[in-house]
């Protein structure tokens, strides 16, 4: 179970009901440490006096404002005088549409749940309440001496607490944005189009449908790496589209959307069944590329005992003949073809040859 990141009590008009906040989601982003190139040692971020060079430790360390030339200095405690206090409530001032909210208000998402099931009644009212006036609340809460501004709405039965940005932390696009369309003239004809392809890619929103497929990728890269392997390279990203072959390109891509919706349930099931067998495959072929990994690594080692020649490089994979670039140090290899690793080590092997020999 979670650990609850606040707690206090919600308030709406005279009713209040304790509650306790937890963290609505997590990442799954691959964390990598800091290591110097060639070691296995660990870099790490200090506090080191930018003057003397000096560490310096926590309990030294006060707030400085910049104003030009000179800084502002603050204490910790002095910002906890003037800080909105350490408020234990959520406090509802109004209900509104949802829909009125810009997405880009949005910041973080919690789960609310009463502190006690002596509290669930209540609890339960105020999410039946908001679900049938189809209302969402607005509130402030203060939170690791911070105050935010939050909409609370009822998800089933949960309520789900979003944190908005303030109005003056919002950029404006037309500000921030250089070369935003002001007076660029659409052609009805492009227009029709593009709806129709909008149309055409429409589909039911289901997040269990999408994937980090980038960090997928990120730990195929870490998997090879730790065998010996190699992973290819993705493609490169599409050229821009030409403005004089846009309505082309559209009615072309509203074919190509329509020819794939049209495939119908059932072949999209014979699909879904074909990418668990191939995903079954794949997994039984890479189990057997490990394996001959692992012996063509045990070859590449006792290869690497004298000097490679070019003849024996030629029927080594490219797994073996990478290994061997690594044991020589060659730089530049992760990114080599299979042919530029031969080149690579054969020129290897004869640098060693002239040394021996001089």
């Amino acid at each position: 179970m979670a650990h609850a990141v606040w707690s206090g009590v919600l308030s709406f008009g005279l009713v209040t009901v304790p509650v306790q906040m937890f963290g609505a989601t997590e990442s799954h982003t691959i964390r990598f440490h800091q290591l110097q190139r060639g070691t296995a040692d660990r870099v790490r971020n200090k506090r080191v006096n930018e003057r003397t060079g000096e560490d310096v430790p926590l309990s030294d360390i006060v707030k400085g404002y910049d104003i030009g030339d000179e800084y502002v200095v603050v204490e910790p405690e002095e910002l906890d005088e003037v800080a909105p206090g350490r408020s234990k409530k959520l406090e509802i001032s109004g209900f509104i549409d949802l829909d009125e909210i810009d997405p880009v208000y949005y910041d973080r998402t919690y789960y609310v749940g009463p502190r006690g099931d002596e509290y669930a009644k209540v609890y339960a009212l105020l999410v039946e309440a908001m679900k049938k006036a189809g209302k969402a609340a607005i509130a402030t809460f203060v939170m690791r001496n911070r105050e935010y501004l939050v909409v609370v709405k009822p998800v089933n039965d949960v309520l789900v607490v979003h944190t908005l940005h303030w109005a003056d932390e919002v950029r404006d696009p037309h500000r921030e944005i250089g070369g935003l369309p002001e007076n660029a003239r659409v052609e009805k004809r492009e227009l029709d189009t593009a709806v129709q392809l909008v149309d055409a890619l429409s589909v039911d929103w289901d997040p269990q449908e999408y994937r980090d497929s980038y960090q997928e990728r990120v730990r195929e890269l870490l998997e090879a790496k730790r065998t010996g392997g190699t992973v290819e390279k993705e493609e490169p990203p599409p050229r821009s589209t030409n403005v004089i072959d846009l309505n082309e390109a559209l009615r072309a891509s509203v074919e190509r959307a329509k020819g794939k919706r049209g495939t119908g349930g059932k072949k999209r099931a014979e699909a879904e069944k074909a990418g668990r067998a191939e995903k079954a495959g794949k997994k039984a072929e890479k189990a057997e590329k490990a394996e001959k990994a692992t012996a063509e690594k045990a070859t590449a080692k006792k290869r690497a005992k004298k000097p490679p020649e070019a003849a024996d490089l030629a029927g080594l994979s490219k797994t073996a003949l990478y290994e061997l670039a690594t044991e020589a140090d060659i730089p530049g290899r992760s990114t080599m073809s299979r042919e530029e690793l031969v080149e690579a080590l054969s020129a290897t092997g004869g640098r060693r040859k002239a040394r021996a020999s001089a």
